[in-house]
């Protein structure tokens, strides 16, 4: 991901990190005994318990139901899990490399990342024209790229090393 690309989604993916993170606090599936009761065992009143192959037949599939929702639920989580931490490690080097810009730079990124900041609230709090906050922000984002390439390297070196 690119600097410029985390000022336009910094805020969704701030969300989404949120929500992924309820997500995977509250995840739960289906257990396997709650699976095979509901295939096995449940019968409504009056039903006879029938002693023939075909309830071999309904506990292979229950078992290989089972196997599938396992395969699901797992699925899912690993899912959940890896979005996570990649949103996570996004986020955190992006906020890391916006702390590492110089004064100006970083208030005035960190301002133009506030929804409740405005080009001319961020004028009249700088002092400067419309101009000279893209000036600064611009700057910032050249600022940001180069962490960016930097980190990209050092990815690359490990991948090729």
């Amino acid at each position: 991901m690119t600097a410029e690309t985390m000022m336009k989604e910094y805020r969704s993916l701030k969300r989404e990190l949120s929500v992924t993170g309820f997500q995977l606090q509250r995840f739960e599936g289906i257990s396997e005994s709650e699976m095979i009761e509901s295939m096995l065992y449940s019968h409504h009143e009056g039903e006879r318990v029938q002693t023939s192959t075909l309830s071999d037949k309904t506990a292979g599939i229950a078992v290989n139901y089972r196997k599938i929702m396992e395969r699901e639920n797992d699925g899912w989580y690993v899912f959940l899990f890896r979005r996570y931490m990649f949103l996570k490690e996004e986020l955190e080097f992006f906020e890391y490399a916006v702390n590492r810009l110089e004064e100006r730079h970083r208030s005035i990124i960190k301002d133009l990342l506030d929804e409740e900041m405005t080009w001319d609230i961020m004028m009249e709090k700088y002092h400067v024209s419309r101009t000279m906050i893209s000036k600064y922000r611009k700057a910032a984002l050249k600022d940001l790229d180069k962490q960016y390439e930097l980190r990209d390297k050092q990815v690359e070196a490990y991948v090729l090393g």
